[in-house]
């Protein structure tokens, strides 16, 4: 029985790092894949070879992801964050370790009133993600 197509998808913007943040996010959860990627070609509104639009999975959700062809004024916000829970010790701790390396600490792993093992996040593309131990 094929599985219902997701309704809702995040849909993250870069300038120019989709495909290095793909790479990354696939390589740090179990069941992660890229699953399709379209690129610029010569002589189309953003840089030949950046990412048009892809789509990835991590650990069975689809997520979108395009480098945009024009420049904003934003980018991402920890005001919203992918929240991850963690089925072991071993996960939070890989997970929280390669964001954190080149990224921003907002909150470190650690023992909180809401929870025995949590940490926040944000990467060097500026992903926010909360990540949490069990239920």
């Amino acid at each position: 029985m094929e599985s219902p197509k997701q309704k809702v998808t995040t849909f993250l913007m870069f300038e120019g790092q989709a495909e290095e943040a793909m790479n990354l996010y696939t390589s740090i959860f179990d069941q992660s894949e890229i699953l399709t990627i379209q690129r610029y070609g010569p002589h189309e509104a953003g840089a030949e070879g950046s990412v048009l639009k892809a789509t990835f999975s991590m650990h069975g959700q689809t997520f979108m992801c395009i480098d945009s062809s024009v420049k904003h004024e934003f980018t991402f916000t920890p005001s919203i964050s992918l929240y991850v829970t963690c089925e072991t010790e071993e996960e939070i701790n890989r997970v929280f370790e390669k964001p954190a390396q080149d990224g921003k600490v907002y909150m470190p792993l650690g023992n909180y009133p809401f929870s025995e093992r949590f940490g926040w996040v944000g990467d060097k593309f500026g992903v926010s993600w909360q990540l949490n131990l069990g239920g």
